[in-house]
């Protein structure tokens, strides 16, 4: 199927107007799957600003050259970075540096090296083991350096889909604590930075209420460990799934949480880019897409 385009646009809504009988879901699907070329280039980016002349073609049938290992997803690759769509239960790296497990990074690494022996892919950032979505890796030791050093910079944007229990009052609001770990390794929140907490600001809105569950977006100001899970508990409404910081049901038997956006700026093109993660199928029962 082709199209062509006659005015300015982005390419996730000139897809909303011409393909009316899909869903927004299935959309970010065709992107994410290399279903979607413009002018003749696959493009996942659908952020991307189109001109007049340019064509879009649309590729119904599933990608079938795609090598990569059950588990991943590539979204995105250039010379200095990867961004990969990372399933629940898969860690994204290994604790222990002999380990041989499987994880994000050595999948994504060993499929790099499978192309050319002498790629190389550095861990940016980490998502936790039951928690799916976008992730960047960077395919040097400079740009993983560049990436971390300026990541408040750099970073625009992270949204995440969440689904709680109980039904969140608040339809926007604002949660910050310093987190730090008990000698478990459990998270918590303090009210200052005295006894060694780290700050941790999440912003949420409410996007939809089923019954006694709330289907929310969360955004960082910061990126601490398990932040969103913490300030859900904190509420009163801690995710789905989530025994650790008290969730009395898992109605999708997983963690209801998916890492959904990320919007960064590249650190050598200082070009914006947005890449996303369809909301996974489990979320379904509650979203209702």
């Amino acid at each position: 199927m082709k199209f062509k385009v006659t005015e300015k646009s982005e390419l996730m809504n000139f897809l909303i107007d011409n393909l009316s009988k899909q869903s927004k879901n299935n959309i970010k699907t065709l992107l994410s799957k290399e279903q979607v070329g413009v002018n003749g280039k696959i493009e996942r980016q659908f952020n991307l600003i189109l001109s007049p002349g340019d064509e879009v073609t649309i590729n119904w049938n599933k990608n079938r050259n795609d090598k990569t290992p059950k588990g991943i997803k590539i979204l995105f690759e250039d010379n200095d970075i990867v961004v990969i769509e990372k399933e629940e239960g898969l860690l994204s790296i290994s604790t222990d540096k002999k380990s041989n497990e499987r994880t994000a990074y050595k999948l994504l690494m060993d499929y790099m090296k499978s192309k050319d022996k002498k790629e190389r892919i550095f861990i940016v950032h980490r998502l936790d083991k039951d928690t799916s979505g976008v992730m960047i890796f960077a395919k040097s030791e400079k740009i993983k350096t560049e990436l971390q050093d300026n990541w408040d910079t750099l970073v625009l944007e992270r949204e995440y889909a969440v689904i709680v229990e109980g039904v969140v009052k608040e339809k926007k609001g604002q949660i910050k604590s310093y987190l730090k770990d008990n000698k478990a390794f459990v998270t918590y929140s303090v009210k200052d930075d005295k006894t060694g907490g780290k700050l941790a600001i999440t912003n949420y809105k409410v996007e939809k209420v089923k019954g006694k569950y709330t289907y929310l977006k969360a955004s960082l100001e910061t990126g601490r460990k398990n932040q969103i899970r913490v300030h859900m508990s904190d509420i009163g409404h801690p995710v789905v799934g989530d025994k650790k910081y008290g969730a009395q049901t898992n109605i999708l038997k997983r963690l209801g949480l998916h890492a959904y956006t990320l919007k960064i700026k590249h650190p050598v093109t200082n070009k914006e880019m947005s890449f996303v993660s369809p909301t996974p199928k489990e979320f379904a029962r509650i979203i209702g897409e």
